[in-house]
């Protein structure tokens, strides 16, 4: 009786609906505790989690109540239903493989790459998947049996029309409060796994859809004409190369180390009488480092993800949000993984303790033509490993290696911090009890230096291996800091810290707070401490010229720090432009925003003064509109310079990095110049004080488990797939020479 109560209630077309729709939302939470992490902070974000799928839902599965034949509606009803489960299913079997989410892009390449995607496709199934599919399997039963029987009143226009406004308002109210607790989120979306967290896997998709079509429109809409343009501004600013310095460091390895947050004004610092980076300290004075004391971040919006673009591409990030979110997954890129390889034939990878998905890298590197990336799932998981924004860095060095001495030489290889971030929260366990922070009112500040101390001593065990492996004196290693740490607000109470007055401080100071370290460090390089003016968008035709390869066939809004012909010239995203005379603060020549070099408000400008200003404003204006255009148009797919093969991104497969590299120190055998081959196993060199490790010393040599069992999974994959292939191969061969 009971039983048939209930069921009654859902005897109507709108209780259907309403059955549907709880049986899918109850489903969805069942996935996102149990299947996704999905990073749910505090109480607030569970609960907008919790309501995220309903809004769409109720949406998409109102859609059947426009057919006006019961029947039909029910089919429809139920068909939609289903659509909506299978989305919910294929992102719970791609999240497992990839840690991330599908997008429209993969949606529609899916087909290039299904074939034996089965084997693997087969090895993700859970026993749990059956309760993402039994209410379906239930309520279809019903039906059949006439337990649930199909309502055949006629159901007006205006009734359903209410149901899907109804959606519509559920959706708007889930929207409102999710920009609430995260403002910015669908214009600055660093990471899908924040929109699929407060808008729901289905309100993704459309978003997804939304935005890649927007691009699409944008590119379509592209002339070579305006590429022209933009090829005729970088080649009038480029700087041609310093006979000295070209090609110094020809075919070494290339060793890019990402500081997190890490300011210039760190460098030589004290606090309590100790320094606060002494190792970094030694390697900035030592003679065969190339450091800049005016070097600045240029990064917007995009933070991390902008610092990195201009160092890769030596184009700015875009003005509205993150160049790898909104354009990464589709643009073409001239990368430097992909110029060294056409020039040197250079194996590229990323280290990077944090999920794939963050800032889009997953796809945004294989664009880039990275060969690997090592994200979170290649190291440790314990509890205790990561901070905030992945592993601690003396873990992330330590358990690196073992990777690093399986590629092949020379290699173009970056490794991004994390622990150096905001909070700044360090445990107890991982800080030196010989260092002791300052005891400012703000705490962040006080962090700051403990986790700038950490990453400095994580560095010193990094660069210890180096030599002892011998890695040091075959690689030229570039160190940088890729955007600021501490924020306005705190910079008042640091001012006496750094031996400023708080009470004089002004956007000159702020501006001169933008510096960041940049050392170029080799075995046998001619260091010395630069005052020249530069920034991240020129480091890669600097790195380049030092290779030996020239960058003027490339499309680079930087120049070659070391050319006599350098333009001391640093454009801020933010429209600011720093000069070796002037800081025109928003690039604005208005009085009450140009500074001299010396912190000077210039009030009065002379008629002189005036043009130059005029003319430096100009330059930051067009230099910022034309990456703009190159970026936002996607125009580098219109141009391919000479000796340059764009990039193929289905070549690249991160899940199976460890298996690939194995698989190419096999196949060359004694040709293969991977370190691993040349001296056998390496990473047993390696030696860290990190707390978490004492224990478990085994983890900087020995390849997790997990990456060993991925690895076996998708070859059994590929070799299915590769076998279909070369049998397609045979049979064409065949047929070709009966042709003949």
């Amino acid at each position: 009786m009971k039983h048939s109560k209930f069921l009654g209630k859902f005897q109507s077309r709108t209780g259907f609906l309403t059955l549907l729709v709880i049986c899918y939302w109850l489903k969805y939470l069942f996935v996102a505790y149990c299947d996704l992490n999905l990073g749910l902070a505090n109480p607030l974000q569970h609960i907008i989690m919790w309501f995220s799928p309903l809004g769409m839902s109720i949406i998409l599965i109102s859609l059947g109540f426009y057919f006006s034949k019961p029947l039909a509606s029910y089919i429809a009803m139920l068909a939609l239903d289903f659509a909506n489960t299978a989305l919910l299913f294929a992102n719970v079997l791609y999240y497992r493989q990839f840690t991330d989410f599908i997008t429209v892009k993969t949606m529609a390449n899916l087909s290039k790459v299904s074939q034996g995607l089965g084997k693997s496709s087969a090895a993700l199934l859970a026993p749990s998947d059956i309760f993402i599919w039994l209410d379906l399997i239930v309520i279809v039963i019903l039906l059949a049996v006439k337990v649930i029987k199909i309502d055949q009143r006629s159901y007006g226009f205006s009734r359903t029309f209410a149901i899907t406004s109804f959606g519509f308002f559920v959706l708007g109210l889930n929207m409102m409060v999710a920009e609430c607790n995260r403002p910015r989120l669908l214009k600055n979306t660093f990471d899908r796994t924040y929109v699929v967290k407060y808008l729901g896997i289905d309100t993704f998709t459309v978003y997804d859809a939304i935005k890649n079509e927007s691009s699409s429109t944008v590119t379509k809409n592209a002339s070579t004409s305006e590429l022209n343009k933009i090829i005729n501004f970088t080649q009038q600013n480029y700087a041609p190369a310093n006979s000295e310095y070209f090609g110094a460091e020809k075919g070494k390895n290339v060793i890019i180390i990402h500081l997190e947050s890490f300011q210039q004004f760190l460098i030589g610092m004290k606090v309590n009488g100790k320094e606060v980076t002494p190792f970094l300290n030694s390697l900035y004075k030592n003679k065969h480092t190339l450091s800049y004391s005016n070097f600045y971040h240029q990064v917007g919006l995009g933070r991390t993800s902008d610092a990195e673009n201009m160092l890769e591409t030596s184009t700015y990030g875009i003005s509205d949000g993150s160049l790898f979110t909104s354009l990464g997954s589709s643009n073409t890129f001239q990368a430097a993984p992909q110029i060294l390889r056409a020039n040197s034939n250079y194996t590229s990878a990323v280290f990077h303790g944090n999920v794939g998905s963050f800032w889009n890298r997953n796809d945004v590197y294989k664009n880039m033509g990275y060969n690997y990336f090592f994200d979170k799932n290649y190291f440790s998981r314990e509890s205790g490993d990561s901070s905030g924004y992945g592993l601690k860095d003396k873990l992330f060095f330590a358990e690196s290696v073992k990777y690093l001495e399986r590629m092949q030489q020379p290699f173009y290889a970056k490794f991004i911090t994390v622990t150096n971030h905001t909070p700044f929260e360090l445990a107890t366990a991982d800080q030196d009890p010989n260092f002791k922070t300052s005891s400012t009112s703000d705490v962040t500040i006080n962090n700051y230096f403990l986790t700038a101390h950490y990453l400095d001593q994580a560095l010193k065990e990094f660069f210890t291996y180096l030599k002892k492996s011998g890695l040091y004196e075959k690689s030229m290693i570039v160190i940088y800091g890729d955007h600021y740490g501490l924020s306005n607000e705190e910079y008042t109470t640091l001012a006496p810290l750094i031996g400023k007055d708080p009470n004089d401080w002004s956007s000159y100071n702020t501006a001169q707070m933008q510096k960041v370290p940049f050392m170029i460090h080799a075995s046998n390089l001619k260091g010395g401490i630069k005052s020249t003016l530069a920034g991240e968008i020129d480091v890669l035709p600097t790195i380049l010229h030092l290779l030996g390869i020239s960058s003027k066939q490339y499309v680079q809004f930087g120049t070659d720090m070391l050319s006599a012909k350098h333009k001391q010239i640093v454009v801020f995203r933010n429209g600011t432009v720093i000069s070796p005379k002037y800081v025109l603060i928003g690039g604005k020549t208005s009085k009450g925003n140009v500074y001299d070099a010396s912190g000077k408000l210039l009030t009065k400008l002379t008629k002189k003064q005036k043009a130059e200003v005029k003319k430096l404003a100009a330059y930051g204006k067009n230099s910022l509109a034309y990456s703009d255009t190159l970026n936002n148009k996607n125009l580098l797919r219109y141009y391919t310079p000479k000796g340059f093969s764009p990039v193929i991104p289905s070549d690249y497969n991160y899940s199976t990095n460890y298996q690939q590299m194995m698989d190419l120190i096999e196949q060359l055998g004694k040709q293969s110049t991977a370190l691993i081959s040349q001296k056998g196993d390496t990473s047993k060199l390696y030696k860290t004080d990190a707390s978490q490790l004492a224990k478990r010393q085994s983890e900087i040599t020995q390849i997790p488990e997990s990456v060993l069992s991925s690895s076996s999974s998708m070859n059994e994959s590929m070799t299915s797939s590769s076998s279909s292939s070369n049998a397609s191969s045979s049979s064409s061969k065949a047929s070709s020479k009966k042709t003949k």
